[in-house]
Protein backbone atom coordinates (compact mmCIF):
# COMPACT_ATOMS: atom_id res chain seq x y z
CA UNK A 1 0.00 0.00 0.00
CA UNK A 2 2.85 2.44 0.64
CA UNK A 3 3.51 2.77 -3.05
CA UNK A 4 -0.10 2.85 -4.32
CA UNK A 5 -1.31 6.23 -5.51
CA UNK A 6 -4.95 6.67 -6.50
CA UNK A 7 -5.60 9.07 -9.36
CA UNK A 8 -8.81 10.59 -10.61
CA UNK A 9 -10.03 13.46 -12.73
CA UNK A 10 -13.04 15.08 -14.26
CA UNK A 11 -13.44 15.69 -18.00
CA UNK A 12 -11.15 18.75 -17.87
CA UNK A 13 -8.34 16.81 -16.25
CA UNK A 14 -8.45 13.27 -17.62
CA UNK A 15 -5.64 13.78 -20.16
CA UNK A 16 -3.28 15.17 -17.51
CA UNK A 17 -4.40 12.41 -15.12
CA UNK A 18 -3.35 9.83 -17.72
CA UNK A 19 0.06 11.53 -18.03
CA UNK A 20 0.43 11.54 -14.24
CA UNK A 21 -0.46 7.85 -14.12
CA UNK A 22 2.17 6.95 -16.69
CA UNK A 23 4.75 9.05 -14.85
CA UNK A 24 4.03 7.50 -11.47
CA UNK A 25 4.17 4.01 -12.95
CA UNK A 26 7.51 4.76 -14.56
CA UNK A 27 8.84 5.85 -11.16
CA UNK A 28 7.86 2.63 -9.42
CA UNK A 29 4.49 3.59 -7.97
CA UNK A 30 1.45 1.39 -8.38
CA UNK A 31 -1.40 3.45 -9.83
CA UNK A 32 -5.06 2.99 -8.97
CA UNK A 33 -6.88 4.84 -11.78
CA UNK A 34 -10.39 5.78 -10.67
CA UNK A 35 -11.41 7.63 -13.86
CA UNK A 36 -12.76 9.49 -15.69
CA UNK A 37 -11.34 8.43 -19.00
CA UNK A 38 -12.89 10.70 -21.60
CA UNK A 39 -14.07 14.20 -22.47
CA UNK A 40 -17.75 13.69 -21.60
CA UNK A 41 -18.85 16.11 -18.90
CA UNK A 42 -18.74 14.62 -15.39
CA UNK A 43 -18.83 16.08 -11.89
CA UNK A 44 -15.46 16.57 -10.15
CA UNK A 45 -16.84 15.83 -6.63
CA UNK A 46 -17.49 12.23 -7.69
CA UNK A 47 -13.85 11.68 -8.60
CA UNK A 48 -12.50 13.63 -5.63
CA UNK A 49 -14.62 11.36 -3.43
CA UNK A 50 -13.40 8.22 -5.18
CA UNK A 51 -9.74 9.16 -4.70
CA UNK A 52 -10.30 10.34 -1.14
CA UNK A 53 -12.12 7.15 -0.20
CA UNK A 54 -9.33 5.03 -1.66
CA UNK A 55 -6.92 6.84 0.66
CA UNK A 56 -9.35 6.59 3.59
CA UNK A 57 -9.88 2.85 3.28
CA UNK A 58 -6.23 2.02 2.68
CA UNK A 59 -6.39 0.99 -0.96
CA UNK A 60 -3.99 3.87 -1.65
CA UNK A 61 -1.27 5.58 0.33
CA UNK A 62 -1.82 8.94 -1.39
CA UNK A 63 -3.98 10.39 -4.12
CA UNK A 64 -3.83 12.84 -7.01
CA UNK A 65 -6.93 14.55 -8.40
CA UNK A 66 -7.00 16.68 -11.54
CA UNK A 67 -9.79 19.03 -12.56
CA UNK A 68 -9.80 22.28 -14.55
CA UNK A 69 -8.41 24.54 -11.84
CA UNK A 70 -7.73 22.02 -9.08
CA UNK A 71 -9.73 24.16 -6.66
CA UNK A 72 -13.07 22.38 -6.86
CA UNK A 73 -11.50 18.95 -6.46
CA UNK A 74 -9.51 20.20 -3.49
CA UNK A 75 -12.59 21.62 -1.78
CA UNK A 76 -14.51 18.38 -2.34
CA UNK A 77 -11.69 16.09 -1.18
CA UNK A 78 -11.20 18.08 2.02
CA UNK A 79 -14.79 17.32 3.03
CA UNK A 80 -13.76 13.71 3.67
CA UNK A 81 -12.55 12.71 7.13
CA UNK A 82 -8.76 12.22 7.37
CA UNK A 83 -8.17 13.65 3.90
CA UNK A 84 -5.75 16.54 3.75
CA UNK A 85 -5.84 17.69 0.16
CA UNK A 86 -3.50 20.41 -1.08
CA UNK A 87 -3.77 22.44 -4.25
CA UNK A 88 -0.29 22.85 -5.70
CA UNK A 89 0.90 24.35 -8.94
CA UNK A 90 4.55 24.52 -7.91
CA UNK A 91 7.03 22.03 -6.48
CA UNK A 92 7.59 23.87 -3.21
CA UNK A 93 3.90 23.76 -2.24
CA UNK A 94 3.68 20.11 -3.29
CA UNK A 95 6.46 18.85 -1.03
CA UNK A 96 5.86 21.36 1.76
CA UNK A 97 2.21 20.29 2.07
CA UNK A 98 3.43 16.78 2.87
CA UNK A 99 6.47 17.68 4.99
CA UNK A 100 4.65 20.16 7.24
CA UNK A 101 0.93 19.35 6.87
CA UNK A 102 0.95 15.62 6.11
CA UNK A 103 -1.10 16.13 2.95
CA UNK A 104 -2.26 12.83 1.49
CA UNK A 105 -3.99 14.11 -1.65
CA UNK A 106 -2.58 16.45 -4.29
CA UNK A 107 -4.93 18.51 -6.46
CA UNK A 108 -3.86 19.90 -9.82
CA UNK A 109 -5.46 22.20 -12.37
CA UNK A 110 -5.11 20.91 -15.92
CA UNK A 111 -6.01 24.34 -17.28
CA UNK A 112 -3.28 25.93 -15.12
CA UNK A 113 -0.25 23.70 -15.67
CA UNK A 114 1.04 21.44 -18.41
CA UNK A 115 2.52 17.94 -18.34
CA UNK A 116 6.15 18.97 -17.78
CA UNK A 117 5.38 21.02 -14.68
CA UNK A 118 2.87 18.43 -13.47
CA UNK A 119 5.63 15.82 -13.61
CA UNK A 120 7.86 17.84 -11.29
CA UNK A 121 5.00 18.67 -8.93
CA UNK A 122 3.70 15.10 -8.68
CA UNK A 123 7.16 13.68 -8.03
CA UNK A 124 7.81 16.34 -5.37
CA UNK A 125 4.56 15.31 -3.67
CA UNK A 126 5.04 11.56 -4.07
CA UNK A 127 8.60 11.55 -2.76
CA UNK A 128 8.02 13.88 0.19
CA UNK A 129 7.67 12.61 3.76
CA UNK A 130 6.00 14.12 6.80
CA UNK A 131 8.72 15.60 9.02
CA UNK A 132 7.27 14.48 12.37
CA UNK A 133 8.79 17.62 13.90
CA UNK A 134 7.02 18.44 17.16
CA UNK A 135 5.61 21.70 15.85
CA UNK A 136 4.16 20.04 12.76
CA UNK A 137 2.66 17.18 14.77
CA UNK A 138 1.10 19.72 17.16
CA UNK A 139 -0.41 21.66 14.26
CA UNK A 140 -1.65 18.50 12.57
CA UNK A 141 -3.33 17.48 15.84
CA UNK A 142 -5.13 20.84 15.84
CA UNK A 143 -6.29 20.27 12.26
CA UNK A 144 -7.61 16.84 13.24
CA UNK A 145 -9.41 18.41 16.21
CA UNK A 146 -11.11 20.87 13.87
CA UNK A 147 -12.28 17.98 11.76
CA UNK A 148 -13.95 16.33 14.74
CA UNK A 149 -15.90 19.39 15.86
CA UNK A 150 -19.42 20.15 14.75
CA UNK A 151 -21.13 23.46 14.34
CA UNK A 152 -24.52 24.36 15.78
CA UNK A 153 -25.96 23.90 12.27
CA UNK A 154 -24.60 20.34 12.03
CA UNK A 155 -26.14 19.22 15.35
Amino acid sequence: MTNVIAIGADHAGYELKDEVGRLLGAHGFEVLDLGTNGPESVDYPDFAAAVGRAVQDGRAWRGVIVCGSGAGACIAANKLHDIRAALAHDTYSAHQSVEHDDANVLCLGARIIGPALAEEIVLSFANAEFSNDERHVRRLDKVRALESTTTEHER
